[in-house]
């Protein structure tokens, strides 16, 4: 792999627009407050933990793409805006990549699509449709960046977000790009955080988005490099979740006193095992941001990347590594270094 550098990093989570908030909220290790997301039944309301409401208007709300756009496409384009700025600052006529990252989706409009075709069929909007899919975050994105080139959406698990990364490094290598941006991002809605509690009772919803902006130019560098992504180890037959864990585990390396690890455990046991059991002798610091911020699945992942990244950019750590061991499909993992 030829050198990959960190240009920039953008996040939207419970704790705030920034990544100052996100880096101050994991600082504090408190877990963020929790909460209700009613039921459209009677039933009792789940637990999740929002976005908060900007203090003011987003001035990018004002383009004209995104008049319609749910909260999943605010969230990718605050992180996308503030992951890029460095870099569209320097050089504004770069070719812009994108490899946008989801796991749930538009799940917002898709009820309310299905919802009025239910109703009835024949007067279910269209307009509504578009924003259905899962590339429409990611169009967008690209429309309010402008110099886009190339734009992929990549649907998964949480590991798929350094698939991603992975995507984008080859892009970057193959000259096709001048740098390419990575998003992860979920959006709340009580359908998602309802499927969660019946494979997690324990576990509590979370939204938002992270990007990391990639260049091989060491000039637009925020002074973090890619040192290394781990092979894609899947589990969806043989080996098991535990051996993907541990694979992982091996690739990466022991590490030192000194490094960092971002993990993707949060409160679950059984979930947690594979990935706990794998790092269970880690000797460095450690931050697990699912335990802060909540489960925001795919903008989870995003964020743990976000906070490795930080971590190097700002001086406390020399390496970081972040750990992402998917739900169903695979395991796969990174190491920043300062560069």
């Amino acid at each position: 792999m030829s050198r990959v550098f960190i240009a920039g990093m953008g996040a939207v989570s419970p704790a705030g627009w920034t990544v100052e908030a996100l880096r101050t909220a994991l600082e504090q290790g408190q877990p963020l407050a929790a909460q209700s997301l009613a039921r459209p039944s009677q039933g009792k309301p789940l637990r999740t933990r929002l976005v908060p409401t900007p203090s003011a208007r987003l001035d990018f709300l004002t383009h004209p793409r995104l008049r319609r756009s749910s909260p999943i496409t605010h969230y990718a384009a605050a992180a996308a805006l503030e992951a890029t700025a460095s870099l569209r600052a320097a050089a504004q006529d770069l070719r812009l990549g994108i490899a946008a990252c989801f796991q749930s989706g538009c799940v917002q409009y898709s009820c309310r699509f299905y919802a009025e075709t239910l109703q009835n069929p024949a007067t279910a909007s269209p307009l509504v449709f578009p924003e259905t899919v899962y590339a429409a975050p990611t169009s967008h994105v690209a429309a309010l960046l402008n110099n886009v080139v190339l734009a992929c959406s990549l649907v998964g698990d949480t590991s798929t977000f350094l698939q991603g990364v992975a995507l984008a490094t080859a892009w970057l290598s193959e000259n096709r790009v001048d740098a390419c941006l990575v998003l992860g991002a979920e959006e709340p809605h009580w359908l998602v955080a309802d499927a969660l509690q019946h494979l997690d009772r324990s576990a509590i919803t979370a939204a938002g988005a992270g990007a990391l902006c990639l260049c091989s130019n060491p000039a637009f560098s925020a002074g973090v490099e890619l040192a290394a992504i781990t092979d894609i180890h899947p589990f969806t037959g043989q080996p098991s979740r535990l051996q993907a864990a541990a694979a992982l585990r091996r690739q990466l390396g022991a590490g030192s006193s000194g490094d960092l690890l971002v993990d993707g455990l949060g409160d679950s046991r059984r979930m947690d095992a594979a990935e706990s059991n794998a790092w269970c002798d880690w000797t460095g610091d450690r931050i697990s941001p699912k335990r802060i911020l909540g489960e925001g699945m795919m903008a989870a992942a995003a964020w743990q990347c976000v906070a490795a990244c930080d971590a190097v950019a700002g001086g406390r750590f020399t390496t970081a590594c972040a750990s992402l061991v998917g739900a169903n499909q695979q395991a796969i993992g990174a190491r920043f270094v300062r560069g």
